[in-house]
């Protein structure tokens, strides 16, 4: 079907002529676009270093992690750093904490926590967390399972947790260059 004006184009290829028929006004200044938006796209994100996916991950796992060492979720409750830290300072929970420790915790960190199977507690290093009582609180309730460290947040409970995070905590910084060598990353701030 031809319209009256469609124009032959001079192309004759076995008897079949050629119309010539542009592409619609919209679809070209659209296509245009895209090639504008694209340009402009490849120097924000690779030229300039607009962040990446990888950055808003990094950004959103620092936030979570922020989140994280200011409030501990504890059997429900939400207990914040300078919480734990009250009841760390307690003397009679960290003792009753050593109990449960020695007990519990013995046969993989030492008795002194000088670290066997499991790390040394007593040194800066730290591979989970930065050695905050939120953090040792919730090492303790949700384990490390892929290194062997069963989750105690079913077994043990609250004030049982917190006196074992209590306990670890008192005694850190108290064997400096011994037991297990160190591992993970040094934590200075905390010591």
């Amino acid at each position: 079907m031809t319209r009256e004006n469609d124009k032959l184009t001079q192309h004759d290829y076995d008897g079949i002529k050629e119309y010539d028929n542009p592409l619609p006004a919209w679809w070209l200044w659209a296509f245009f676009l895209t090639i504008i938006f694209s340009f402009i796209y490849y120097l924000h994100y690779e030229i300039a270093g607009g962040p990446n996916t990888d950055i808003e991950l990094r950004v959103a796992m620092e936030r979570i992690d922020q989140m994280r060492a200011q409030h501990q979720i504890q059997g429900g409750e939400l207990v914040s750093e300078a919480d734990l830290m009250e009841q760390f300072q307690d003397g009679a929970i960290a003792a009753a904490g050593g109990a449960t420790y020695d007990s519990k915790c013995a046969a993989c960190h030492g008795p002194a926590m000088e670290g066997m199977i499991g790390p040394n507690l007593t040194d800066r290093f730290w591979i989970y967390g930065k050695g905050t009582a939120a953090d040792i609180i919730h090492i303790i309730q949700k384990g490390i399972p892929d290194k062997g460290m069963p989750p105690w947040e079913g077994m043990l409970k609250k004030e049982e947790l917190v006196a074992v995070g209590a306990y670890i905590y008192s005694k850190r910084g108290s064997m400096e260059n011994q037991g297990k060598e160190p591992q993970g990353e040094e934590v200075k701030e905390y010591y």
